[in-house]
């Protein structure tokens, strides 16, 4: 049913629809999930709905090797309760590396949906395939880039580049009434039980839950699970003077319901919430995960400051990021393997010349310094078949990344180049990139003075597959059809390719073949 087919009528059986499916399951209704797979483990992770809300509950689980869970590898038991929100969180280990499993959780005389992840390869692999997706706002619409993804058995993992709900409330950002997709609770989240409120009418979700349950996902987050352009010591809408209280009392509730609410590692030995991290595909890939927002960035700047724009002492990892990030690439260089690709949030290619304006303070163009010394970084170590992969801004591009796009680079060759970034339209948040009368000629102008930008399209929500083999990355973009109805149409929209050792986009005539896949969870 296409977009004009929607009719007031017909949204309470909308509405009741969504509601059954969220409830089917009386003690699992916020489904299952993996993530942060290794090549020996895996994240398991589930909510149970208590009877009370006080005391403990115990939860059982197993992980086999079939979709029947006939053949059972592992299994346990823990106990959970009102601390975590009745969340559960599995580090399994003992696995097999590059391997296919299938796992279900059962408590309080109920049983899970089955769920299925996958383990990193340990070495000997020559093709990697990877879902790429940001942005999703209820309100806005439905997950049906989720939909679309979790169809696709053949996904080795899922990257979640940020921006997994919104704080606000309806009608701040999307207005959800005529979808049944009203922002619970219905305000800008600011307190614990809050963030895990809307983190739990997320997962009850079920293109949501459809998508985790078939894919691990690695994850990181953007500002909007905090507050909107979130920085270290604050955010653009955090106000203290309107009731919103301190703001790393903020911060911290936030962390805290993410970690419960998300199937991530947790890191029990830092005081400050840490999601970046390194993920290692055998000596194909090696992948590298950023928090660009809440340990270290320091505050905005206009973006017609200059003088902060370039000031060199401000950073948008920090220091410490800063410095663990350079021994990575040092380490991944010692180890051989052939692509490096960092997961992180924000445009990362210059978008104006030095000594002028930015377009956007709140990417990395408004923190200049930084991004000389991660070029730097990249030099340094010889690090090589770099990729930045990115979400945020809602539309889809392609950059070639050279130091100096606007001098001593070559278009045609991709001369001057270090890498290239892959920026992913969103699930379902909106844009207004390339809209109205004067829509294509923005576009025009944003090709016509950036020599190094392959593409930009606003036009759709989606997501992109990374398709990887030794000999070159593949980026492929999808948009789907409607976020105001549920469905699975989709379209190809563009494909970029770089060969290995050439750091240039070029574009790919089709999309990557689909690769040979296992069965997907029942």
């Amino acid at each position: 049913m296409g977009t004009s087919a929607v009719a007031l009528g017909a949204l309470p059986l909308i509405r009741a629809t969504e509601l059954r499916a969220q409830s089917a399951n009386a003690v699992f209704r916020h489904g299952v999930a993996s993530g942060d797979p290794l090549a020996d483990r895996v994240i398991l992770w589930t909510r149970v709905t208590p009877k009370s809300p006080a005391g403990s509950t115990p939860v059982s689980w197993q992980i086999a090797r079939d979709p029947k869970m006939a053949q059972v590898v592992s299994r346990g038991e823990l106990q959970t309760g009102a601390a975590r929100d009745f969340t559960v969180k599995v580090d399994v280990s003992g696995l097999d590396p590059g391997s296919v499993y299938y796992y279900r959780f059962e408590s309080m005389g109920g049983r899970s949906a089955i769920g299925r992840t996958r383990t990193l390869p340990a070495s000997g692999i020559n093709r990697i395939r990877l879902g790429v997706v940001s942005c999703s706002n209820l309100p806005q619409g439905y997950f049906n880039a989720y939909a679309c993804l979790a169809r696709r058995a053949d996904i080795d993992a899922v990257l979640h580049l940020g921006d997994y709900f919104y704080e606000y409330a309806n009608k701040q950002y999307g207005d959800g009434t005529k979808l049944g997709r009203i922002p619970a609770p219905d305000k800008e989240v600011v307190a614990l039980q809050e963030y895990r409120e809307r983190h739990a009418q997320y997962k009850a979700d079920p293109d949501s839950q459809e998508i985790h349950r078939q894919h691990p996902f690695i994850v990181t987050w953007d500002d909007h699970e905090f507050a909107n352009d979130t920085w270290s010591g604050g955010a653009q809408n955090h106000n203290p003077d309107q009731g919103e209280g301190d703001w790393y009392v903020r911060r911290a509730a936030a962390a805290r319901a993410y970690f419960e609410w998300m199937p991530i590692r947790e890191d029990a030995q830092t005081l400050t919430p840490r999601v970046y991290r390194t993920f290692r595909f055998g000596d194909l890939l090696t992948l590298f995960m950023l928090d660009t927002r809440v340990v270290g960035r320091a505050e905005q700047v206009e973006r017609d400051d200059v003088a902060g724009l370039e000031a060199p002492g401000r950073s948008i990892l920090g220091m410490a990021q800063e410095h663990w990030l350079a021994g990575e690439f040092e380490a991944a260089v010692r180890a051989g393997g052939v692509w490096n690709v960092l997961g992180q949030q924000v445009m990362f290619a210059p978008q104006s010349e030095a000594g002028t304006a930015s377009r956007n303070a709140d990417s990395w163009d408004g923190y200049r310094a930084a991004r000389e010394r991660m070029f730097d970084t990249i030099e340094e170590s010889r690090l090589g078949n770099v990729a930045v992969l990115t979400g945020d801004v809602h539309s889809s591009w392609a950059y070639d990344l050279p130091r100096r796009p606007f001098g001593g680079y070559d278009a045609a060759t991709g001369k001057g180049s270090l890498g290239v970034e892959l920026v992913g339209t969103s699930v379902s948040s909106p844009t207004s990139l390339g809209s109205g009368p004067d829509g294509a000629k923005q576009l025009a102008d944003l090709r016509a003075t950036r020599p190094h930008l392959r593409y930009v399209d606003g036009s759709y929500r989606g997501y992109f597959v990374l398709d990887l083999t030794r000999e070159r990355l593949q980026a492929d973009y999808y948009s789907v059809a409607t976020i105001f109805d549920r469905s699975t149409e989709e379209r190809f929209a563009r494909g970029f390719i770089t060969e290995s050792g050439r750091n240039h986009l070029t574009d790919a005539s089709s999309p990557a073949a689909p690769d040979t896949a296992p069965d997907p969870a029942p």
